[in-house]
């Protein structure tokens, strides 16, 4: 259990120290994953920049991923998932398009007007609050790859181990302070899970 997301921060930091993992910037995953990514790279003392996907919901079924797409494009897709429920073309490239354009309107938002940084040949290390089904980090993890990142390390205070499992698949190492095997939900494994706000995640990026 973590007293709150400082707490975790603190407790994935050393996690990632005791790791030997060498970053050149922390990426979080918002909101949630601002005040946890602030702790990491201050301890690193790396920049903090944001990294941000939006699941696409199945129809009918908002909360059912089908995949899921990064503020760049890139995308992953549950090729099985739409095959089994027959999800048609239209939708999911309708879908795609909303999500891309959600997603790049928040990352827009928490940077003010900042360029992004540029991840070509940089060690990177993304950083979220947790992990359940691993959609959207998933997307995270293929952009930050796609923009020339030479290395790519998940880094979270709790996720399930059928989770982590394939998220190793998709980043060069996976960092997990707990992994349980009753999880249900991240904030389970919280004693303060307060919502962040869109005015406090930015606050988190001020000294970037």
């Amino acid at each position: 259990m973590f007293a709150d997301r400082t707490d975790a921060g603190r407790r994935l930091a050393g996690a990632v120290v005791d790791a030997g993992v060498e970053a050149d910037v922390v990426l979080a995953i918002p909101r949630g994953g601002l005040p946890v990514g602030r702790v990491v790279a201050d301890r690193l003392g790396v920049p903090l920049d944001v990294v941000a996907a939006r699941k696409l919901g199945a129809p009918g079924n908002p909360e059912l991923a089908i995949g899921a797409v990064a503020s760049d494009g890139t995308a992953w897709l549950n090729d099985s998932l739409i095959d089994d429920l027959g999800v048609a073309d239209r939708y999911v490239s309708e879908q795609l398009e909303r999500e891309q354009r959600r997603a790049r309107e928040k990352i827009d938002r928490y940077r003010g007007g900042r360029p992004p940084l540029d991840l070509r040949a940089k060690r990177v290390l993304v950083v979220d609050d947790g992990v359940a089904t691993g959609a959207t980090t998933t997307a995270c993890l293929r952009q930050i790859a796609d923009a020339g990142a030479d290395s790519v390390v998940l880094a979270v205070p709790v996720a399930p181990p059928g989770t982590l499992e394939w998220l190793r698949t998709e980043a060069d190492d996976v960092i997990c302070v707990d992994a349980p095997s009753d999880f249900r939900a991240v904030g389970q494994f919280y004693a303060t899970f307060d919502q962040v706000s869109d005015e406090q995640a930015r606050s988190y990026l001020g000294d970037t």
